[in-house]
Parts: structure tokens; C-alpha cells; sequence
């Protein structure tokens, strides 16, 4: 039975995400781009599988479930990872900050054919709405030449949420490191190729960086993501994300002194009314709701 998502652990997941803008910032002045991009999946992985090593949890079993995880691994990391990164390289601001979390908007007419999950006109038109208002905090700053890197990650995140329905049993933590693994050795095989030897400055800044990125925002933030996208409906999920590029501006304003201007406050407000309204218990909740309670008694 689908129900909304922890709002406590959206909130932290979307915290720390909206971090991730910054600490890829300051990691790419020592990395080229892909390397970075593998470093953090692969280190990531390492960490999520001993983490299930250490706890004895299940391999996946049969060529079914690990041909579902290789394709996880090649769309929500290999692609989505080298377009991410190659977006912030390329000076990725404003309107392609906020491409790059459009995940609301691309997943509903998936979720609705794949998922049978009927798109509510109140959902629909609050991430409309939640859009249009990080358009607002992002056009006056121009949308850079990343743009449709970071359309082409969100798009690929999207695939990478609807893919993770589809791990059925598995282990979450054991597929989530074996994703990450995976994707991030084969993102490693294109980086030597593209870029050639690693050449990485192992800074402290480097080092904080890549543990911040892949222990907290890519371990942490993936295992809670992916078990909140097993069991939430798809639109309620994703429309927590417009809360990324809004802590990615707060810690702008707090770690790099960056002032938002009106219309940047202006957004964000509307962003903040949108989720609420997207969030806001419907009468589809209510009664699974009282199903659950029924259950229970």
C-alpha cells in the first residue's frame, strides 16, 4: 500500500542534496569532471557494501535482479552522474540549477503508465506552480551552457526513481551499493578514456569534498531515497526535490556570503506555498489511512 513519504527524511535528504551543489563546486577545483563524478559513485558503493558485508544482509539472487541493478547503475549513475558533474563544470547556474531538478514534472506521466498512478489535478498543478516558481529564482541569472546537461540529469534520475520500484525484494542497501559500484566503474572506464590519467590534487578541500559527496549525499541520501520510492507514490516523492535548489541557496547565503536578491525570495516563497499544497493530505491518503487502521484493529 503506497502512502506519502517521512516528511522528517525528506527534509534531510533534500538538505543534503542542496549541499552537494557546493561541495561539487569545490571538489572540481582538483578533478577533472569525470573522475570526480566515478570517485564519489565508486567510493559510495564501497562504503554501502561493506556496511552490508558488516551486517550480513542478502545478495541479490538470480540474472534478473542483477541485470535490474546494472541498468540502475548505468542510467541513475554512470549518465546521470557525468551530466551532473559536466553541468557544474560548465558553469550550470540559474535556469539550469533548476532543469536539474525537474524530476517532479518528468515523472508523472511515467509513473501514471508504468505505475497506474492517477495524475490529482491539485498535485499536478502545485508542481506546476512549484516550478514556475524556481523559473523565477533561476531566469534572471541565465541558464549557462549546462542547461541541457542538467536536463539530461534529471531526466536520467527520473528513470534511476522509476527503475527502484522495480527492485522488488532486494536488499536496499545491497542494491544501492552494488548500483553505485557499478555504474561508477563503468563512469571510471569513460573517464580514463575521455579525460585520460587521473590527475587529482588530494587537497583537504578535495578529500572533504568527495567524503561529504559520497558518504552523506550519495549513501545515505540513496538508500532513503530509494526506500521511500518503494513505497510512496510517485508524485508525492519527487516534489520534495523542489526543496533542493531552496537549501542550495541558503547555504550559498551562509557558506559563500551569497545575498538573495527580491525575485530570488519572491520564488522560493512560491516554491514553499507549492509544497505545501502538493504535500497536503488528500482524501486518497485519508483513506488508505483508515484502511491501515482497519488492518490494524
Amino acid at each position: 500500500m503506497l502512502r506519502p513519504p517521512k516528511p522528517g527524511r525528506m527534509l534531510w535528504i533534500t538538505a543534503v542534496l542542496g549541499g552537494c551543489f557546493v561541495a561539487i563546486q569545490w571538489g572540481l577545483r582538483d578533478a577533472p569532471v569525470l573522475w570526480f563524478a566515478a570517485l564519489r559513485a565508486i567510493v559510495a558503493g564501497v562504503v554501502l557494501l561493506a556496511l552490508g558485508a558488516v551486517q550480513r544482509r542478502p545478495l541479490p539472487a538470480g540474472a534478473r535482479a542483477w541485470g535490474r541493478i546494472a541498468i540502475l547503475g548505468l542510467v541513475n549513475v554512470t549518465l546521470a552522474f557525468a551530466a551532473m558533474f559536466a553541468g557544474a563544470a560548465a558553469g550550470a547556474t540559474g535556469t539550469a540549477a533548476v532543469l536539474a531538478n525537474a524530476q517532479p514534472l518528468l515523472i508523472l506521466l511515467p509513473a501514471w503508465w508504468l505505475y497506474g498512478e492517477s495524475l490529482c489535478a491539485r498535485t499536478t498543478t502545485a508542481l506546476l506552480v512549484g516550478f514556475a516558481g524556481l523559473l523565477l529564482v533561476a531566469l534572471p541569472g541565465g541558464g549557462g551552457k549546462g542547461a541541457a546537461l542538467s536536463l539530461l540529469a534529471a531526466a536520467a534520475v527520473t528513470a534511476g526513481t522509476l527503475l527502484a520500484r522495480r527492485l522488488g525484494p532486494i536488499d536496499v542497501v545491497v542494491a544501492t551499493g552494488w548500483h553505485l559500484l557499478i555504474g561508477g566503474i563503468v563512469l571510471a572506464g569513460a573517464a580514463g578514456a575521455i579525460e585520460g590519467a587521473p590527475a587529482i590534487a588530494w587537497t583537504p578541500r578535495f578529500i572533504g569534498s568527495l567524503s561529504f559527496l559520497a558518504v552523506v549525499g550519495t549513501a545515505a541520501t540513496t538508500v532513503a531515497w530509494f526506500t521511500e520510492a518503494r513505497r510512496s507514490r510517485m508524485d508525492d516523492l519527487t516534489a520534495w526535490t523542489f526543496l533542493t535548489p531552496v537549501f542550495g541557496i541558503l547555504l550559498s547565503l551562509v557558506l559563500l556570503g551569497e545575498r538573495p536578491r527580491s525575485w530570488t525570495l519572491a520564488g522560493l516563497l512560491v516554491v514553499l506555498v507549492s509544497l505545501r499544497l502538493a504535500t497536503r493530505p488528500t482524501r486518497r491518503d485519508a483513506t488508505v489511512a483508515d484502511q491501515t487502521d482497519d488492518r490494524a484493529r
